[in-house]
């Protein structure tokens, strides 16, 4: 039996906010933390950070843990609207709960459009791509959909359409990782979210992540050394070798305050949802604008004075798929 919104008895309530926040942890985030938790209250959801779960030496102020958590609250917002619900959104509601990012409230919604089960349905096959892609071109008509998706949400999708431009991206990604590894701390956070084979854990980049022969780009923009020296990674996800870049973007945004930095994530997720229906995936290369100086200077020369707060990589991924994991939703969620 199908109820409308003002007559679903509690108990259908709290099992649709409980399937939504099961569908809101598959966002991506910074290293796999995973930095949300969710509290159940009636009808109303909260977000609030994990700062326990913050990057302290790559993140410290907190950018990548919000956009990761914004991410989310997008996948949560597309759930609830498939399950038949109009969630009310109220982001950063208390100014003295600064980790409180949103209150949720689940109203009587419009039946979900073909549209909004289309998105819904690509938040769990949407994964993390950590290699080259094949030289089938993104179709110009779905770039400009995800360029769209982003400013709907207040963001800009930026592409590197000069190959110096690309080639400048690359190579301040490829310095940020030797600025990066130069820090033992740095060394220390990395091994922190990426454990070793055969690990309990349900968290961090784990072994089924990433190839254990990554191939080169040309440019070519690194990847984390998630394996550190052991030759840890999916053997035969990648056959090393050379691989194509794919789109270059960047994801801007005219603010930089955590408010914007929440949109921005939503914003992101908007867009990745839209890529994967389309069997597209992203690459993420955040390390540039983890040190501070390249950041500001990505923002002169590329963003227009705008707020880089993603860099990305998109294609039609080659090679297998590779795995993921997630915590239990008793692991994120605070029911009363």
């Amino acid at each position: 039996m199908q109820y409308s919104n003002a007559v679903r008895p509690s108990e259908q309530v709290s099992a649709d906010a409980r399937k939504a926040i099961e569908d809101a942890v598959w966002a991506p985030s910074v290293h796999n933390t995973q930095p949300w938790r969710f509290a159940l209250r009636g009808t109303r959801i909260s977000l609030s950070a994990d700062s326990d779960r913050r990057l302290g030496v790559a993140d410290p102020d907190g950018r990548e843990m919000l956009i990761s958590c914004g991410a989310a609250l997008y996948n949560l917002k597309t759930s609830l609207r498939a399950l038949g619900y109009e969630p009310k959104v109220r982001m950063l509601p208390d100014p003295d709960r600064p980790h409180l990012l949103a209150d949720i409230d689940l109203e009587p919604g419009e039946r979900p459009s073909q549209e909004v089960l289309r998105e819904h349905a690509q938040i769990r096959r949407r994964r993390t791509h950590r290699g080259g892609f094949r030289a089938e071109p993104v179709p110009a008509g779905v770039l400009a959909a995800m360029r769209q998706d982003a400013e709907r949400e207040g963001a800009r999708l930026v592409e590197a359409v000069d190959a110096h431009v690309t080639g400048a991206l690359a190579a301040l990604t490829e310095a940020a990782e030797h600025v990066q590894r130069r820090s033992p701390a740095y060394a220390a956070e990395i091994a922190r979210w990426a454990p070793s084979p055969r690990t309990a854990r349900s968290d961090g980049v784990q072994e089924q992540a990433y190839p254990q022969r990554a191939p080169q780009t040309a440019p070519h923009f690194p990847a984390r050394d998630f394996a550190r020296g052991h030759g840890w990674g999916a053997q035969g996800a990648q056959d090393g070798g050379t691989a194509l870049v794919g789109l270059t973007l960047l994801l801007v945004f005219d603010g930089d305050a955590p408010a914007d930095w929440l949109r921005a994530g939503q914003a992101l997720q908007r867009v990745l949802l839209r890529a994967a229906e389309r069997d597209l995936a992203a690459a993420f290369h955040t390390q540039a604008l983890e040190v501070p100086e390249l950041r500001t200077f990505i923002k002169a020369r590329f963003c227009a004075g705008a707020q880089p707060q993603m860099l990305l990589r998109m294609g039609f991924p080659e090679g297998e798929e590779l795995g993921t994991v997630r915590r239990p939703t008793e692991e994120v969620i605070e029911e009363t």
